[in-house]
C-alpha cells in the first residue's frame, strides 16, 4: 500500500479542519486488502460544541456505521497527529489492525509519548503503529495554524463561533 497516498488525504482532511477553524487533524480508515477509503473525518470539537469530537472518534464512527459493526478488524487508520488517550482507546476498542501516523505529538500524544496506551498491561488490542509518513507536512500545518492562532487571537481572522444552525457542517472529502 502506498502509505504516502492515504496520509495525504487525511492532511486534506486536515487542511479543511484549519479552515473551518478547527484543530487541523485529518483521520482516514482504510481496507488494505483493497485499499478502499472507508472513512474519513477531521477535527470538528470547536464546531459540534463536542470535546470528543475527535477525527479518529468521527471516522471510527462512521466506519462502524457503514459496516454495521462496532469493530473493525483488519482494518488500518491513517492520522495526521499522534493520538490522544482517548482515541488511543477508542482504536484499541474497534481492533484497528494497523495505525499510520503522521506526525508525533510529545505533549498530547498517548501512543508514542505519554502514557503509551498500548504499552499498557490493561490494553486488551494493540495495533501494529507505525510514524512519519509525511511528518514534515504534518507538522507544518500545525505549527501554521496555533501562530496563525497566537497572531490573531483565539478565532482566526473571519470565523465566527459557530451556531447550533452550522455546528454540523457535512465533511468535504
Amino acid at each position: 500500500m502506498n502509505h504516502e497516498f492515504y496520509m495525504d488525504k487525511a492532511l486534506e482532511l486536515a487542511r479543511q479542519a484549519a479552515a473551518a477553524d478547527e484543530i487541523p487533524v485529518g483521520a482516514l480508515i482504510v481496507n488494505p486488502a483493497n485499499g478502499e477509503i472507508i472513512a474519513s473525518a477531521h477535527n470538528l470539537s470547536q464546531h459540534s460544541l463536542d470535546a470528543t469530537a475527535h477525527a479518529e472518534i468521527l471516522a471510527i464512527q462512521e466506519a462502524c456505521r457503514k459496516l454495521n459493526s462496532n469493530r473493525l478488524r483488519g482494518l488500518d487508520m491513517y492520522v495526521t497527529l499522534e493520538p490522544c488517550t482517548m482515541c488511543a482507546a477508542a482504536i484499541s476498542f474497534a481492533r484497528i489492525e494497523h495505525l499510520y501516523i503522521g506526525t508525533e505529538d510529545p505533549k498530547g500524544g498517548a501512543v508514542l509519548n505519554g502514557v503509551k496506551f498500548y504499552q499498557q498491561p490493561t490494553c486488551h488490542h494493540r495495533p501494529i503503529v507505525e510514524s512519519g509518513f509525511l511528518q514534515d507536512e504534518c507538522s507544518q500545518i500545525l505549527k501554521s495554524f496555533f501562530q496563525a492562532r497566537r497572531l490573531h487571537g483565539r478565532r482566526a481572522a473571519g470565523c465566527q463561533q459557530p451556531t447550533p444552525e452550522t455546528a454540523l457542517l457535512p465533511l468535504r472529502t
